[in-house]
Order: structure tokens, then C-alpha cells, then sequence
């Protein structure tokens, strides 16, 4: 939870400097997909984990 936080700050904070964005209306989503979800290499990333430990 604490890392989330850091990243949505983090991100806000650039946007805010970089493109002059205000931070109170900047929205940030972090989706997170199932490693069933999405491959790499015509495999899940869940199998390639699996092989790589």
C-alpha cells in the first residue's frame, strides 16, 4: 500500500511539473492485471515465472 502511495505521488508530482498539470484534478490509476492475464512470447507471464523461479 505504502509503495502504491509513493507511486501515485510520484506520478502526480511529475505531471504537475513536467506539463504543468494541476495536482488537484490529475487522476491515477494503477491497474493491476492477473499474470494470467497478459504473456510475453506466446506464454502467461504466470508459466514464465514458474520456470524462472
Amino acid at each position: 500500500k505504502e509503495q502504491k502511495e509513493r507511486v501515485i505521488k510520484g506520478i502526480t508530482d511529475v505531471l504537475a511539473t513536467e506539463l504543468g498539470k494541476n495536482p488537484a484534478t490529475t487522476f491515477v490509476v494503477i491497474e493491476e492485471v492477473p499474470t494470467d492475464n497478459w504473456g510475453i512470447g506466446g506464454e502467461s507471464v504466470t508459466e514464465r515465472r514458474k520456470k524462472t523461479g
